[in-house]
């Protein structure tokens, strides 16, 4: 076989494996995709055969992304502010201009900011809720109509083990995040009959940039070197480790699954079993 029937045949193969894999047909946004755990779960999804739009701020990170995760299936982005409602309708319409109806809506943007509750003004809080909750909420408004008119959809949250738990000098955080467990719950039940599921993965400690944040808080404010402080955050693990985005980007993509269609306003830990939910 020559070099280039070779090629063809593999591009052949590939093109139908995607067409046959579960969430062939699908189109999944996923916001804060440019980097870390957004990344690994548009890498994920691609691979079970979606195409993807990857939604953040910062355009140039987003085309370095696209163009890595370009040779795993369709892809492409949108720049906009999930604390912006105008420039997210923009960049939904966009979207679905491009690769059609969002069926599957990841909520993956976040940011995290460690502040002792009495040194927590207004502005860090209401930056810690316009990013992990009500950006996720108006996300759900710009997919949600199309979700409806096709009869199927994944609203995939992803919140934190401080949504479940509280954390001590995190609290602006812990509150956006209890919300968005809670916001996950109340619209699981709004959709249970329209052939849409709302779900919520709860990572625990991430080798992510949010966790290199961290440790780099704690090399200043106690000198420890930064070995340390990414041990002292592993600890909270039972595994005794970080996760990884990989995991998680796993149980986002089993979320997504046809076969998870009974699986409906869970609030589910990826954190090797440092808080149980009865």
């Amino acid at each position: 076989m020559s070099k280039a029937s070779h090629s063809q045949s593999t591009h052949e193969a590939t093109a139908g494996a995607r067409a046959s894999a579960p969430l062939a047909g699908r189109h999944a946004l996923v916001t804060g995709g440019g980097r870390g755990i957004g990344y690994a779960i548009a890498g994920r999804l691609l691979r079970e055969g979606a195409s993807v739009t990857l939604l953040g701020r910062d355009a140039a990170v987003l085309d370095a992304a696209v163009a890595a995760l370009a040779p795993q299936g369709t892809v492409g982005r949108q720049a906009a502010d999930v604390a912006d409602p105008a420039s997210l309708q923009r960049a939904f319409a966009d979207a679905a201009r491009s690769f059609g109806t969002v069926h599957i809506l990841v909520n993956n943007a976040g940011q995290a900011r460690s502040e002792r509750f009495d040194r927590t003004d207004a502005a860090l809080w209401d930056t810690m809720l316009a990013v992990n909750l009500s950006g996720p909420f108006h996300c759900i408004q710009a997919a949600l109509p199309g979700m409806l008119e096709a009869g199927w959809g994944r609203i995939v949250n992803v919140a934190s083990t401080a949504g479940l738990a509280g954390y001590a000098y995190v609290s602006a955080y812990c509150a956006a995040k209890h919300g968005l467990v809670g916001l996950t719950r109340s619209l699981a039940l709004e959709m249970a009959g329209k052939g849409i599921t709302v779900n919520a993965v709860c990572p625990g400690y991430t080798d992510t940039d949010i966790v290199q944040d961290a440790v780099r808080n704690i090399v200043a404010k106690t000198g420890m070197d930064a070995d340390q402080a990414r041990a002292r955050l592993a600890q909270r693990n039972p595994q005794g480790r970080l996760v990884q985005p990989e995991e998680v980007a796993h149980a986002v993509a089993w979320l997504c699954q046809p076969s998870a269609g009974a699986i409906n306003g869970q609030a589910i830990p990826v954190d090797g079993g440092e808080i149980m939910v009865g």
